[in-house]
Protein backbone atom coordinates (compact mmCIF):
# COMPACT_ATOMS: atom_id res chain seq x y z
CA UNK A 1 0.00 0.00 0.00
CA UNK A 2 1.29 3.23 -0.79
CA UNK A 3 1.86 6.02 1.82
CA UNK A 4 -0.08 9.33 0.59
CA UNK A 5 -3.31 9.34 -1.19
CA UNK A 6 -2.96 8.44 -5.14
CA UNK A 7 -3.18 5.19 -6.88
CA UNK A 8 -0.68 2.68 -6.18
CA UNK A 9 0.78 1.84 -9.52
CA UNK A 10 4.13 0.31 -10.75
CA UNK A 11 6.44 1.33 -13.46
CA UNK A 12 5.65 -0.68 -17.21
CA UNK A 13 6.72 -0.69 -20.37
CA UNK A 14 5.39 2.65 -22.55
CA UNK A 15 4.76 4.44 -19.67
CA UNK A 16 1.74 2.11 -18.42
CA UNK A 17 -0.16 2.44 -14.98
CA UNK A 18 -0.10 -1.04 -13.64
CA UNK A 19 -0.46 -2.77 -10.59
CA UNK A 20 1.18 -5.91 -10.13
CA UNK A 21 -1.22 -7.37 -7.47
CA UNK A 22 -4.31 -6.78 -6.14
CA UNK A 23 -3.00 -5.70 -3.10
CA UNK A 24 -1.42 -2.71 -4.40
CA UNK A 25 -4.68 -1.21 -4.75
CA UNK A 26 -6.20 -1.41 -1.44
CA UNK A 27 -5.96 2.23 0.25
CA UNK A 28 -6.33 5.60 -0.86
CA UNK A 29 -10.23 5.17 -0.96
CA UNK A 30 -12.56 8.38 -2.18
CA UNK A 31 -13.87 10.97 -0.11
CA UNK A 32 -17.41 12.02 -0.86
CA UNK A 33 -20.14 14.88 -0.14
CA UNK A 34 -23.48 13.69 0.82
CA UNK A 35 -24.98 16.26 -0.67
CA UNK A 36 -28.27 15.09 -0.33
CA UNK A 37 -28.42 13.32 2.87
CA UNK A 38 -26.51 16.14 4.48
CA UNK A 39 -28.49 19.28 2.46
CA UNK A 40 -30.37 20.27 5.79
CA UNK A 41 -27.14 20.20 7.33
CA UNK A 42 -25.38 23.55 7.88
CA UNK A 43 -21.91 21.53 8.41
CA UNK A 44 -20.14 19.90 5.66
CA UNK A 45 -20.82 16.23 5.60
CA UNK A 46 -18.36 13.92 4.18
CA UNK A 47 -18.06 10.07 3.60
CA UNK A 48 -14.64 7.65 3.29
CA UNK A 49 -16.04 5.33 0.74
CA UNK A 50 -14.39 1.91 1.70
CA UNK A 51 -16.47 0.12 -0.74
CA UNK A 52 -14.02 0.90 -3.32
CA UNK A 53 -10.67 -0.99 -1.77
CA UNK A 54 -10.42 -4.36 -3.97
CA UNK A 55 -12.38 -6.64 -1.18
CA UNK A 56 -15.06 -4.24 -0.76
CA UNK A 57 -14.79 -3.40 2.79
CA UNK A 58 -12.45 -1.04 4.91
CA UNK A 59 -11.30 -4.44 6.41
CA UNK A 60 -8.82 -4.90 3.67
CA UNK A 61 -6.44 -2.62 5.31
CA UNK A 62 -5.68 -4.30 8.80
CA UNK A 63 -5.98 -7.81 6.82
CA UNK A 64 -3.18 -7.22 4.59
CA UNK A 65 -1.14 -5.40 7.68
CA UNK A 66 -1.95 -8.60 10.15
CA UNK A 67 -0.16 -10.88 7.07
CA UNK A 68 2.50 -8.95 6.40
CA UNK A 69 3.46 -8.90 10.20
CA UNK A 70 2.75 -12.46 10.38
CA UNK A 71 4.88 -13.69 7.66
CA UNK A 72 7.66 -11.55 9.15
CA UNK A 73 7.74 -12.62 12.66
CA UNK A 74 7.41 -16.41 11.67
CA UNK A 75 3.92 -16.58 13.12
CA UNK A 76 2.84 -17.75 9.07
CA UNK A 77 4.74 -19.84 6.87
CA UNK A 78 4.30 -21.08 3.25
CA UNK A 79 1.50 -23.42 3.24
CA UNK A 80 0.48 -22.32 6.06
CA UNK A 81 -3.37 -21.81 7.15
CA UNK A 82 -5.58 -18.51 8.12
CA UNK A 83 -8.12 -19.11 10.66
CA UNK A 84 -9.96 -16.39 11.71
CA UNK A 85 -13.49 -15.45 13.45
CA UNK A 86 -15.01 -12.98 10.90
CA UNK A 87 -18.51 -11.14 10.31
CA UNK A 88 -17.58 -11.59 6.47
CA UNK A 89 -15.26 -8.69 5.11
CA UNK A 90 -12.04 -9.13 6.90
CA UNK A 91 -12.70 -12.67 5.69
CA UNK A 92 -13.00 -11.16 2.57
CA UNK A 93 -9.61 -9.34 2.69
CA UNK A 94 -7.30 -11.97 4.35
CA UNK A 95 -8.83 -14.39 1.45
CA UNK A 96 -7.26 -12.13 -1.19
CA UNK A 97 -3.92 -12.10 0.88
CA UNK A 98 -4.36 -15.68 0.88
CA UNK A 99 -4.83 -16.31 -2.75
CA UNK A 100 -2.05 -13.71 -3.37
CA UNK A 101 0.21 -15.93 -1.53
CA UNK A 102 -1.03 -19.72 -0.97
CA UNK A 103 -2.36 -19.56 1.89
CA UNK A 104 -5.13 -21.63 3.04
CA UNK A 105 -8.18 -20.27 4.85
CA UNK A 106 -10.90 -21.49 7.63
CA UNK A 107 -12.99 -18.49 8.36
CA UNK A 108 -15.81 -18.94 11.21
CA UNK A 109 -19.08 -16.65 11.23
CA UNK A 110 -22.40 -15.88 13.21
CA UNK A 111 -25.02 -17.60 11.57
CA UNK A 112 -26.75 -13.72 11.39
CA UNK A 113 -24.55 -12.80 8.84
CA UNK A 114 -26.02 -12.79 5.10
CA UNK A 115 -26.09 -16.13 3.07
CA UNK A 116 -23.90 -13.19 0.61
CA UNK A 117 -21.20 -13.05 2.68
CA UNK A 118 -20.66 -16.85 3.15
CA UNK A 119 -20.96 -17.71 -0.54
CA UNK A 120 -18.35 -14.83 -0.70
CA UNK A 121 -15.80 -16.17 0.88
CA UNK A 122 -16.31 -19.87 -0.34
CA UNK A 123 -15.85 -18.17 -3.97
CA UNK A 124 -12.45 -17.29 -3.13
CA UNK A 125 -11.77 -20.98 -1.84
CA UNK A 126 -12.45 -20.60 1.92
CA UNK A 127 -13.99 -23.09 4.44
CA UNK A 128 -16.69 -21.23 6.07
CA UNK A 129 -17.91 -22.97 9.63
CA UNK A 130 -21.23 -21.21 11.04
CA UNK A 131 -22.40 -20.84 14.51
CA UNK A 132 -24.82 -19.98 16.62
CA UNK A 133 -25.19 -15.91 17.44
CA UNK A 134 -27.20 -16.57 20.28
CA UNK A 135 -24.67 -18.03 22.89
CA UNK A 136 -22.13 -16.04 25.00
CA UNK A 137 -18.13 -15.63 23.72
CA UNK A 138 -17.17 -18.65 26.44
CA UNK A 139 -19.92 -20.90 24.83
CA UNK A 140 -17.99 -23.48 23.19
CA UNK A 141 -20.40 -23.23 20.36
CA UNK A 142 -19.38 -19.35 19.96
CA UNK A 143 -17.48 -18.65 17.17
CA UNK A 144 -14.58 -17.25 19.54
CA UNK A 145 -14.65 -20.52 20.65
CA UNK A 146 -14.69 -22.53 17.37
CA UNK A 147 -11.84 -20.19 16.10
CA UNK A 148 -9.62 -21.10 19.12
CA UNK A 149 -10.32 -24.70 18.62
CA UNK A 150 -9.55 -24.61 15.29
CA UNK A 151 -6.24 -23.05 15.30
CA UNK A 152 -5.07 -25.85 18.32
CA UNK A 153 -6.41 -28.60 15.82
CA UNK A 154 -5.48 -27.53 12.70
CA UNK A 155 -1.44 -28.08 11.62
CA UNK A 156 0.45 -24.96 10.14
CA UNK A 157 -2.43 -22.80 11.32
CA UNK A 158 -2.07 -18.74 12.21
CA UNK A 159 -4.98 -16.94 13.79
CA UNK A 160 -4.86 -13.08 12.97
CA UNK A 161 -7.23 -12.14 15.72
CA UNK A 162 -8.15 -8.83 15.04
CA UNK A 163 -10.05 -8.49 18.32
CA UNK A 164 -6.62 -8.41 19.80
CA UNK A 165 -3.90 -7.84 16.83
CA UNK A 166 -2.29 -4.24 17.02
CA UNK A 167 -1.51 -3.77 13.37
CA UNK A 168 -4.89 -3.54 13.29
CA UNK A 169 -5.27 -0.06 14.61
CA UNK A 170 -1.74 0.60 13.69
CA UNK A 171 -2.85 0.51 10.00
CA UNK A 172 -5.26 2.72 10.44
CA UNK A 173 -3.62 4.62 11.65
CA UNK A 174 -0.58 5.24 9.23
CA UNK A 175 -3.01 5.07 6.31
CA UNK A 176 -6.75 5.75 7.02
CA UNK A 177 -5.57 8.72 9.52
CA UNK A 178 -3.73 9.94 7.08
CA UNK A 179 -5.69 9.77 4.20
CA UNK A 180 -8.58 11.71 5.77
CA UNK A 181 -6.51 14.39 6.88
CA UNK A 182 -4.81 14.76 3.70
CA UNK A 183 -8.36 14.89 2.22
CA UNK A 184 -9.38 17.46 4.23
CA UNK A 185 -6.98 19.40 4.03
CA UNK A 186 -6.67 19.34 7.81
CA UNK A 187 -10.02 20.58 7.96
CA UNK A 188 -12.08 17.66 9.52
CA UNK A 189 -13.62 18.34 13.11
CA UNK A 190 -15.43 15.44 13.74
CA UNK A 191 -14.62 11.82 12.59
CA UNK A 192 -17.61 9.06 13.28
CA UNK A 193 -17.19 5.64 12.76
CA UNK A 194 -19.37 2.00 13.64
CA UNK A 195 -17.18 0.21 16.28
CA UNK A 196 -17.02 -3.37 15.75
CA UNK A 197 -12.75 -4.61 16.46
CA UNK A 198 -12.39 -0.79 17.41
CA UNK A 199 -9.50 -1.07 15.08
CA UNK A 200 -10.62 1.33 12.67
CA UNK A 201 -11.73 4.42 15.33
CA UNK A 202 -8.95 3.83 17.38
CA UNK A 203 -6.34 4.01 14.46
CA UNK A 204 -7.39 6.97 13.02
CA UNK A 205 -8.76 8.95 16.13
CA UNK A 206 -4.90 8.36 17.11
CA UNK A 207 -3.76 10.10 14.39
CA UNK A 208 -6.30 12.81 13.97
CA UNK A 209 -6.09 13.91 17.33
CA UNK A 210 -2.58 13.75 17.08
CA UNK A 211 -2.15 16.28 14.13
CA UNK A 212 -5.64 18.61 16.11
CA UNK A 213 -6.29 17.10 19.64
CA UNK A 214 -9.82 19.37 18.81
CA UNK A 215 -11.00 16.62 16.47
CA UNK A 216 -13.88 14.53 17.96
CA UNK A 217 -14.16 11.11 17.15
CA UNK A 218 -17.59 9.36 17.82
CA UNK A 219 -18.30 6.21 17.86
CA UNK A 220 -21.99 4.62 16.42
CA UNK A 221 -22.55 1.81 17.85
CA UNK A 222 -25.62 -0.91 17.52
CA UNK A 223 -28.57 -0.74 20.34
CA UNK A 224 -27.37 -3.93 22.53
CA UNK A 225 -23.89 -3.63 22.15
CA UNK A 226 -21.10 -3.24 25.31
CA UNK A 227 -19.91 -0.37 23.40
CA UNK A 228 -22.98 1.67 24.01
CA UNK A 229 -23.67 0.11 27.87
CA UNK A 230 -25.55 -2.81 26.62
CA UNK A 231 -24.77 -6.51 27.32
CA UNK A 232 -24.03 -7.72 23.37
CA UNK A 233 -27.00 -8.71 23.57
CA UNK A 234 -28.40 -9.99 19.57
CA UNK A 235 -29.06 -7.26 16.95
CA UNK A 236 -29.50 -7.62 13.54
CA UNK A 237 -27.09 -5.23 11.97
CA UNK A 238 -23.88 -7.31 10.72
CA UNK A 239 -20.19 -6.49 11.20
CA UNK A 240 -20.24 -3.51 13.80
CA UNK A 241 -20.70 -3.80 17.29
CA UNK A 242 -19.60 -6.22 20.41
CA UNK A 243 -20.38 -8.65 23.11
CA UNK A 244 -16.90 -8.11 24.83
CA UNK A 245 -14.31 -5.49 24.85
CA UNK A 246 -11.52 -6.52 22.19
CA UNK A 247 -7.77 -4.99 23.39
CA UNK A 248 -7.88 -3.43 19.93
CA UNK A 249 -10.39 -0.84 20.99
CA UNK A 250 -8.90 1.89 23.08
CA UNK A 251 -12.04 4.11 24.88
CA UNK A 252 -9.45 7.11 25.63
CA UNK A 253 -9.14 7.99 22.04
CA UNK A 254 -13.33 8.00 21.66
CA UNK A 255 -15.08 11.52 22.75
CA UNK A 256 -18.78 10.16 22.58
CA UNK A 257 -20.61 6.89 21.20
CA UNK A 258 -24.20 7.10 19.88
CA UNK A 259 -26.42 3.99 20.43
CA UNK A 260 -28.30 3.25 17.19
CA UNK A 261 -31.21 0.94 16.84
CA UNK A 262 -31.21 -1.42 13.72
CA UNK A 263 -34.22 0.48 12.76
CA UNK A 264 -32.41 3.67 12.25
CA UNK A 265 -29.56 1.51 10.79
CA UNK A 266 -31.31 0.40 8.19
CA UNK A 267 -33.55 3.00 7.69
CA UNK A 268 -30.42 5.47 6.72
CA UNK A 269 -28.95 2.74 5.12
CA UNK A 270 -31.10 2.59 2.39
CA UNK A 271 -31.81 6.20 2.45
CA UNK A 272 -28.29 6.75 1.40
CA UNK A 273 -28.41 4.19 -1.17
CA UNK A 274 -32.01 5.80 -2.76
CA UNK A 275 -30.60 9.42 -2.37
CA UNK A 276 -27.34 9.22 -3.24
CA UNK A 277 -26.91 6.41 -5.25
CA UNK A 278 -24.24 5.15 -3.08
CA UNK A 279 -25.25 1.25 -2.02
CA UNK A 280 -23.73 0.81 1.55
CA UNK A 281 -23.89 -1.47 4.11
CA UNK A 282 -26.41 -1.95 7.42
CA UNK A 283 -23.39 -0.75 9.28
CA UNK A 284 -22.65 2.00 6.88
CA UNK A 285 -26.26 3.02 7.84
CA UNK A 286 -25.12 2.96 11.53
CA UNK A 287 -22.45 5.55 11.03
CA UNK A 288 -24.85 7.30 9.03
CA UNK A 289 -27.60 7.74 11.24
CA UNK A 290 -24.69 8.63 14.08
CA UNK A 291 -23.36 11.52 11.89
CA UNK A 292 -26.42 13.18 11.13
CA UNK A 293 -26.98 13.63 14.81
CA UNK A 294 -24.09 14.47 15.41
CA UNK A 295 -23.91 17.09 12.83
CA UNK A 296 -27.52 18.26 13.62
CA UNK A 297 -25.94 21.14 15.56
CA UNK A 298 -22.82 22.23 14.18
CA UNK A 299 -22.25 25.40 12.16
CA UNK A 300 -20.72 25.44 8.82
CA UNK A 301 -17.22 25.18 10.01
CA UNK A 302 -17.44 22.24 10.86
CA UNK A 303 -16.49 18.95 8.67
CA UNK A 304 -18.25 15.97 9.52
CA UNK A 305 -16.76 12.92 8.00
CA UNK A 306 -18.09 9.26 8.42
CA UNK A 307 -16.54 5.78 7.52
CA UNK A 308 -18.60 3.52 4.97
CA UNK A 309 -17.22 0.49 6.16
CA UNK A 310 -18.61 -2.15 2.65
CA UNK A 311 -21.20 -1.43 0.39
CA UNK A 312 -24.78 -3.07 0.42
CA UNK A 313 -24.42 -5.71 -2.04
CA UNK A 314 -23.49 -8.61 0.75
CA UNK A 315 -26.77 -7.29 2.10
CA UNK A 316 -29.27 -7.42 -0.93
CA UNK A 317 -30.83 -10.52 0.60
CA UNK A 318 -32.11 -8.64 4.30
CA UNK A 319 -31.74 -5.09 4.86
CA UNK A 320 -32.35 -4.67 0.85
CA UNK A 321 -35.39 -7.17 0.29
CA UNK A 322 -38.65 -5.55 1.57
CA UNK A 323 -39.83 -9.77 2.33
CA UNK A 324 -37.09 -9.86 4.96
CA UNK A 325 -37.84 -6.04 5.91
CA UNK A 326 -41.30 -6.56 6.44
CA UNK A 327 -40.70 -10.00 8.00
CA UNK A 328 -38.57 -8.57 10.67
CA UNK A 329 -41.06 -5.37 11.50
CA UNK A 330 -39.11 -2.68 9.99
CA UNK A 331 -41.32 -2.28 7.12
CA UNK A 332 -45.75 -1.86 6.86
CA UNK A 333 -47.95 -3.06 4.34
CA UNK A 334 -51.41 -1.17 3.78
CA UNK A 335 -54.38 -1.95 5.47
CA UNK A 336 -55.01 -4.06 8.42
CA UNK A 337 -51.85 -5.24 9.65
CA UNK A 338 -50.46 -7.79 12.25
CA UNK A 339 -49.90 -4.63 14.59
CA UNK A 340 -53.48 -3.37 14.43
CA UNK A 341 -54.22 -7.44 15.94
CA UNK A 342 -51.49 -6.66 18.93
CA UNK A 343 -52.98 -3.43 19.60
CA UNK A 344 -56.54 -4.32 20.14
CA UNK A 345 -55.35 -7.19 21.97
CA UNK A 346 -57.02 -6.87 25.73
CA UNK A 347 -54.60 -6.22 28.88
CA UNK A 348 -53.72 -8.29 31.71
CA UNK A 349 -51.72 -11.07 30.13
CA UNK A 350 -47.78 -10.07 29.62
CA UNK A 351 -46.96 -9.24 26.22
CA UNK A 352 -44.38 -12.12 26.34
CA UNK A 353 -44.68 -15.03 28.84
CA UNK A 354 -40.85 -16.08 28.91
CA UNK A 355 -38.36 -18.72 30.45
CA UNK A 356 -34.82 -19.68 30.41
CA UNK A 357 -33.75 -23.19 29.27
CA UNK A 358 -32.80 -24.12 32.52
CA UNK A 359 -35.55 -23.31 34.30
CA UNK A 360 -37.72 -26.43 35.65
CA UNK A 361 -40.73 -26.97 33.29
CA UNK A 362 -42.58 -26.96 36.45
CA UNK A 363 -42.15 -23.17 36.46
CA UNK A 364 -43.64 -22.75 33.06
CA UNK A 365 -46.83 -24.61 33.97
CA UNK A 366 -46.72 -22.48 37.08
CA UNK A 367 -47.06 -19.33 34.08
CA UNK A 368 -49.53 -20.78 32.13
CA UNK A 369 -51.64 -21.93 35.03
CA UNK A 370 -51.43 -18.43 36.41
CA UNK A 371 -51.67 -16.03 33.81
CA UNK A 372 -54.23 -18.57 31.97
CA UNK A 373 -52.01 -19.36 28.44
CA UNK A 374 -51.71 -21.85 26.69
CA UNK A 375 -47.65 -21.41 25.75
CA UNK A 376 -44.63 -19.85 26.59
CA UNK A 377 -41.49 -18.57 25.04
CA UNK A 378 -38.41 -20.16 26.06
CA UNK A 379 -35.84 -18.26 25.53
CA UNK A 380 -31.62 -17.55 26.55
CA UNK A 381 -32.93 -14.29 28.46
CA UNK A 382 -35.83 -13.11 29.99
CA UNK A 383 -34.67 -9.33 30.21
CA UNK A 384 -36.07 -6.75 27.46
CA UNK A 385 -35.95 -6.00 24.99
CA UNK A 386 -35.40 -10.12 23.53
CA UNK A 387 -33.80 -10.44 19.80
CA UNK A 388 -35.18 -12.88 17.86
CA UNK A 389 -32.11 -14.97 17.44
CA UNK A 390 -32.74 -15.20 21.48
CA UNK A 391 -35.50 -17.06 21.37
CA UNK A 392 -34.83 -21.12 21.53
CA UNK A 393 -38.03 -22.79 21.22
CA UNK A 394 -42.23 -23.10 22.99
CA UNK A 395 -43.67 -25.11 25.74
CA UNK A 396 -47.01 -25.46 25.02
CA UNK A 397 -49.75 -26.88 28.06
CA UNK A 398 -50.31 -29.95 25.70
CA UNK A 399 -47.61 -31.79 25.27
CA UNK A 400 -46.54 -30.95 28.97
CA UNK A 401 -49.83 -32.98 29.96
CA UNK A 402 -48.80 -35.70 27.63
CA UNK A 403 -45.57 -35.84 29.20
CA UNK A 404 -46.76 -35.11 32.48
CA UNK A 405 -49.26 -37.83 32.58
CA UNK A 406 -46.80 -41.06 31.54
CA UNK A 407 -43.84 -39.22 34.08
CA UNK A 408 -45.08 -36.75 36.66
CA UNK A 409 -41.36 -36.13 37.37
CA UNK A 410 -40.70 -34.22 33.68
CA UNK A 411 -41.88 -31.55 35.33
CA UNK A 412 -39.10 -30.91 37.27
CA UNK A 413 -36.56 -31.04 34.08
CA UNK A 414 -34.71 -28.32 31.97
CA UNK A 415 -37.42 -26.06 30.10
CA UNK A 416 -34.66 -26.65 26.89
CA UNK A 417 -35.07 -30.49 27.25
CA UNK A 418 -38.77 -30.45 26.98
CA UNK A 419 -39.73 -27.59 24.73
CA UNK A 420 -40.99 -27.96 21.41
CA UNK A 421 -39.50 -25.22 17.94
CA UNK A 422 -40.06 -21.76 18.26
CA UNK A 423 -43.73 -20.50 17.44
CA UNK A 424 -43.63 -19.34 13.30
CA UNK A 425 -42.70 -15.15 13.38
CA UNK A 426 -44.21 -12.56 11.79
CA UNK A 427 -43.57 -8.39 11.43
CA UNK A 428 -46.09 -6.37 12.84
CA UNK A 429 -46.32 -4.79 9.40
CA UNK A 430 -47.58 -7.90 7.97
CA UNK A 431 -51.29 -7.99 6.43
CA UNK A 432 -53.92 -9.70 8.37
CA UNK A 433 -54.00 -12.35 5.72
CA UNK A 434 -50.83 -13.43 6.49
CA UNK A 435 -51.34 -13.75 9.98
CA UNK A 436 -54.53 -15.69 9.55
CA UNK A 437 -52.24 -17.96 6.87
CA UNK A 438 -50.20 -18.86 9.55
CA UNK A 439 -52.35 -19.54 12.10
CA UNK A 440 -53.67 -21.93 9.70
CA UNK A 441 -50.55 -24.03 10.61
CA UNK A 442 -50.05 -22.67 14.23
CA UNK A 443 -51.88 -22.28 17.45
CA UNK A 444 -50.12 -19.22 17.75
CA UNK A 445 -47.63 -16.68 15.86
CA UNK A 446 -44.71 -14.37 17.64
CA UNK A 447 -44.72 -11.02 16.10
CA UNK A 448 -41.91 -9.24 15.60
CA UNK A 449 -41.28 -5.40 15.61
CA UNK A 450 -37.84 -3.96 14.59
CA UNK A 451 -36.35 -7.58 15.26
CA UNK A 452 -37.90 -7.76 18.61
CA UNK A 453 -40.03 -10.23 19.96
CA UNK A 454 -43.44 -8.16 21.17
CA UNK A 455 -46.03 -10.58 21.36
CA UNK A 456 -48.08 -13.33 20.89
CA UNK A 457 -51.01 -14.05 18.55
CA UNK A 458 -53.69 -17.05 18.73
CA UNK A 459 -56.70 -17.60 16.98
CA UNK A 460 -58.93 -15.81 19.30
CA UNK A 461 -57.41 -12.65 19.13
CA UNK A 462 -57.91 -12.89 15.09
CA UNK A 463 -61.38 -13.63 15.66
CA UNK A 464 -62.01 -10.75 18.14
CA UNK A 465 -60.13 -8.36 16.00
CA UNK A 466 -62.34 -9.50 13.16
CA UNK A 467 -65.60 -9.19 15.42
CA UNK A 468 -65.10 -5.83 16.55
CA UNK A 469 -64.86 -4.37 13.08
CA UNK A 470 -67.65 -6.15 11.90
CA UNK A 471 -70.62 -3.75 11.65
CA UNK A 472 -72.83 -6.22 12.72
Amino acid sequence: MSDAPGLAVSAAPGGMQVANSLLELVGNTPLLRLAKIGAHLRATLLAKCEMFNPGGSVKDRPAIAMIDAAEREGALRPGGVIVEPTSGNTGAGLAIVAAQRGYRCIFVMSDKMSPEKVALLRAYGAEVVVCPTAVPPEHPDSYYSVADRLTRATPGAFRPDQYSNPHNPAEHERSTGPELWTQTAGRITHFVAGIGTGGTITGVGRYLKARNPAVQVIGADPEGSVYSGGAGRPYLVEGVGEDFWPTTYDPSVVDRVVKVSDADSFAAARRVTREEGLLVGGSGGTAVHAALEVAADLGPEHVVVVLLPDSGRGYLSKLYDDEWMTDFGFLRAEGPVVGDVLAAKPGGIPDLVLVTPDEPARRAWGLMRDLGVSQVIVAVSTEPPLAAKEVSGTLDELSLMDRAFSDPSVLDRPAGELMGPPMPMIGVGRPVSRLVEHLDRAPAVLVLDGGHPVGVLSRSDVLAFLAARSPG
